[in-house]
């Protein structure tokens, strides 16, 4: 029978082969994401159910909130792989990074430590959702002269550049990337968001995306995100992870 309605195409179906989540709060027990490694595991075999073979945790490091140092990230990160060893789960490759808040003790950090990467010399850095750092553009310009690459966090969410858009573009021009969460795709952070997410797509500016997943209310939100429309929007980026995943 003909219908006049397009079938589903749930996003979770979506990911290709060897796709590469960048941002994930799945280290138990360091921020506000996972609460222990139970919840970890549980979030973990959920997201192999969608296809997901490599994982990056990027727990917060945060000046007064989470000042998480790179010695205790390890050592969680040692305790969760063996946790997951003792569960018998190894479908999933996870990775430990951090995403660091452009605060003012990042400059610190910058100087005095090496800093968690994503993958080689990328970084994963995120701003306050009140505004941006008066000195953002210094920032950046430290962290490449430092020798590292800036992916910014999920910059669809910060409400002060809606209305000034060609800020995205002024960040771009000085070298930094940029991550969409996968939630923004769906009303879950509100429908401007969703709004500039399309617009971030549709102008390319668009590097990566990550889930961004804390919780299991974010898989389940996630799972109704299947307008084949938006599906399509963001095929290519998603692809692009994998083609970053497998870069040497």
């Amino acid at each position: 029978m003909f219908s006049l309605f397009k079938p589903k195409n749930p996003l979770v179906n979506n990911f290709p082969s060897n796709y590469m989540d960048l941002h994930s709060h799945l280290l138990p027990g360091v921020d506000d994401g996972s609460k222990s490694f139970e919840e970890s595991l549980d979030l973990l075999k959920k997201l192999e159910d969608y296809g997901i073979q490599k994982i990056v945790l990027t727990p917060h490091i945060m000046e007064g909130v989470w000042e998480n140092s790179r010695t205790y990230l390890e050592q969680r990160f040692q305790e969760l792989q063996a946790y997951l060893k003792k569960e018998k789960f190894n479908a999933i490759t996870l990775y430990l990074a951090a995403e660091y808040m452009l605060d003012s003790n990042f400059s610190t950090l910058l100087k005095e430590q090496q800093l968690l990467t994503v993958k080689a010399n990328y970084i994963l850095v995120e701003l306050s959702y009140m505004s941006a750092p008066v000195n953002l553009y210094e920032l950046l310009f430290e962290i490449q002269l430092a020798g590292y690459k800036p992916i910014l966090a999920h910059p669809e969410r910060y409400a002060f550049f809606h209305q000034n858009f060609k800020e995205y573009h002024k960040l771009k021009e000085v070298g930094c990337l940029f991550q969409l969460n996968l939630l923004s795709l769906s009303n879950y952070y509100g429908i401007d968001v969703q709004a500039i997410s399309k617009k971030l797509l549709k102008e390319n500016l668009i590097d990566f995306t990550g889930i961004d997943v804390h919780h299991r209310k974010h898989l389940n939100y996630l799972e109704k995100i299947n307008n084949p429309s938006i599906v399509k929007l963001i095929q290519p980026i998603l692809e692009n992870n994998a083609r970053f995943a497998q870069e040497g």
